[in-house]
């Protein structure tokens, strides 16, 4: 056995000058493929420096590699991050801040801190001379808006015969629920009152602002000041010379955890609903109020379920936009993994079909399970429990990762340990310094495991 951990410290210093380069690229996938393309170059070239061999595909996946053996195992891991409002965070959001201990950044905990650590990994495999199979980190650039680059990756190479992805929490996550992201839209913009809407920033994120603009009389706005002064929320009333313009403000969290943030657009819905009533805010807006309010479970839909292996149902009010002449909203559901999609949706077009709205998939991916006895979970048990002296947990997850584009051969595994606040697509976005580094020996002992599992077996 190699000694890594003298081998991950000499690293330390150039590892965080190269983190903090790769957290400058803005690579907001939800705003094009542009900015995400250059953190994959960059990625490449740093790989290229340190004498590793890499392959492009199509300018949205790549990997890495090592090895020589027949078996190929793989490091899934996403350059691309949701988007960060400045005014929010405590510090520059795309560059790497430590302070008191922690690491900040967007992208920090999700993914591109582990993505870097594992190219790090990589190289420490190669310098340490290591021998056998074949070892792939895969980089892709739109897991945050669908995982094409993965369908893309995976029609031109294999699938590794076993992986992970450092995407997720510590222990081993052995199910994922299904997800689904829904367009639901009116046909007709027939709101009386109120002429816009706007909230969300991504489709999986609870949104933390929402506004909308209303028409309304002098009487009627102090009306809507003494309801918003005693609804839970955070309102601004401001007079603008398109009307009266009411701000709501939330915390932001990831729509598979919606409970731990506060929805800003389903609080200044139910308030413009409470003041002008249904009549006047148009069939979106009242099918917002009365089929989800601020509910997580999906209660008032007809949906609310629950399994053993992985929980309860969420839904998540993530987008919404009315216009003069278009109103339309995305919602975030994430099905437990014993219940079809198929059943989930079609409740979802029955309720919304009473109301006159028409539902529109823009995407959908089914849930993962796997036994605990298959070879992926057992490697990395062993990887976990030599460095933490202790094994890992099995947990299921609301999340979604490239382990469901695997077939069964790969997990979640990592970065985020128990007790560490990461704020995973919220303001602030940061890992424990030290856990982090704890992290970064656990994934280099599971390519160890993982490259050299068939030589054990023997």
């Amino acid at each position: 056995m190699k000694n890594f951990d003298e081998l991950i410290l000499s690293y330390k210093d150039e590892f965080l000058n190269d983190l903090n380069e790769l957290l400058s690229i803005e690579s907001v996938s939800a705003n094009g493929s542009e900015i995400p393309e250059q953190a994959l170059k960059w990625i490449l070239d740093k790989a290229e420096s340190f004498g590793l061999k890499s392959k492009n595909i199509n300018n949205i996946a790549a990997h890495v590699e090592y090895g020589e053996g027949e078996k190929i195992c793989g490091v899934l891991t996403h350059l691309d991050v949701v988007p960060a409002e400045r005014a929010d965070w405590s510090c520059e959001p795309f560059r790497l801040t430590r302070k008191n201990g922690r690491l900040y950044g967007r992208g920090l905990a999700d993914d591109k801190g582990p993505a870097l650590a594992a190219l790090y990994c990589l190289r420490a495999l190669k310098e340490s001379g290591v021998e056998g199979n074949r070892v792939r980190v895969i980089f892709g650039t739109s897991e945050e808006i669908g995982m094409q680059d993965m369908v893309t990756y995976f029609d031109n190479e294999p699938v590794p015969d076993m992986s992970f992805t450092p995407d997720s929490e510590y222990g081993i996550c052995k199910a994922e629920k299904g997800i689904m992201h829904l367009e639901i839209s009116s046909p007709i913009a027939n709101n009386i009152t109120l002429t816009q809407f706007e909230a969300g920033v991504a489709n999986n994120v609870v949104p933390d602002t929402a506004y909308a603009l209303v028409d309304c009389t002098e009487y009627e706005e102090h009306i809507l000041q003494r309801l918003a002064d005693g609804r839970e929320g955070n309102f601004d009333l401001t007079f603008t010379i398109d009307g009266l313009k009411i701000t709501s403000r939330g915390r932001a969290a990831h729509a598979c955890e919606p409970e731990k943030g506060f929805n800003a657009a389903t609080a200044l819905v139910g308030l413009i609903c409470a003041a002008f009533g249904y009549d006047a805010v148009g069939d979106l807006c009242s099918f917002i109020d009365f089929c989800i309010g601020m509910e997580t479970n999906g209660r008032s839909m007809g949906i609310k379920m629950r399994d053993a292996a992985s929980g309860e149902l969420t839904l998540t009010l993530s987008r919404v936009s009315i216009v003069e002449n278009e109103a339309k909203a995305v919602i975030d559901v994430r099905y437990p993994v014993s219940f079809l999609e198929e059943v989930v949706l079609y409740q979802i077009k029955k309720v919304a079909a009473r109301e006159g709205l028409v539902v529109k998939v823009l995407d959908s991916e089914k849930p993962l399970f796997l036994d605990e006895n298959t070879d992926v979970v057992k490697v990395l048990k062993t990887a976990y429990s030599t460095v933490m002296g202790e094994e890992p947990k099995l947990y299921t997850t609301g999340g979604g990762t490239y382990a469901r584009m695997l077939g069964g051969r790969g997990v979640a595994f990592g970065p985020v340990f128990e007790d560490d606040d990461s704020r995973i697509h919220n303001s602030d976005e940061s890992l424990d310094e030290e856990k982090f580094f704890k992290h970064f020996r656990i994934c280099l002992e599971a390519m160890y495991k993982m490259m050299t599992y068939c030589k054990e077996k023997e």
